[in-house]
């Protein structure tokens, strides 16, 4: 790592990502979403903890990356469980007839 990379993972932590690092995430996701977890999870120039760094990734996106084809079941689970943490686009309106906020 050179004297500029050190830098930027100084200054910027958890904003700066290793870009060879979005091809080793291997999920049909967009790739602003990966480059933020990796900027959360792989903050390091330590090569294991990079390694375990991906591992966390590919785990927090098979466990809360809603897949269009799963969205059915995953509103299921939602309401089911009441709180549940889910990486989509969501937009939340007030239903003032029944007095409760909404989420699509």
């Amino acid at each position: 790592m050179n004297e500029l990379d050190k830098k930027i993972k100084k200054y910027f932590p958890g904003r700066a990502v290793q870009k060879d690092l979005v091809n080793a995430i291997n999920e049909i996701v967009p790739k602003g979403v990966i480059e933020c977890l990796l900027g959360l999870q792989c903050v390091t120039d330590d090569e294991a903890s990079i390694q375990t760094g991906i591992k966390n990734v590919k785990a927090i996106l098979r466990k809360n990356y809603v897949n269009r084809k799963e969205a059915i079941l995953m509103r299921s689970n939602i309401k089911e469980k009441v709180i549940f943490k889910v990486i989509d686009k969501i937009s939340v309106s007030l239903n003032e007839k029944e007095d409760a906020y909404e989420a699509t």
